[in-house]
């Protein structure tokens, strides 16, 4: 009878033991969009510098 005590408590305590186990926490996390606002001067500020290098031929081509 103290053999069958014992094996029962010992299978009480490693099934709850092993019951649930530790399991990484999966955290989904969704996308997020940012959108950026553009300032107007910044649409001519590409065009400063190819001006620039056509002007300069140019005038190296007038000398």
């Amino acid at each position: 009878m103290k053999k069958f005590a014992l094996a029962a408590a010992f299978a009480g305590t490693a099934s709850t033991a092993f019951a649930g186990g530790m399991v990484e926490p999966v955290v989904e996390m969704a996308p997020v969009v940012v959108m950026e606002e553009t300032a107007g001067s910044s649409s001519s500020a590409g065009l400063i510098i190819p001006l620039i290098l056509i002007a300069l031929v140019a005038a190296a081509m007038n000398d």
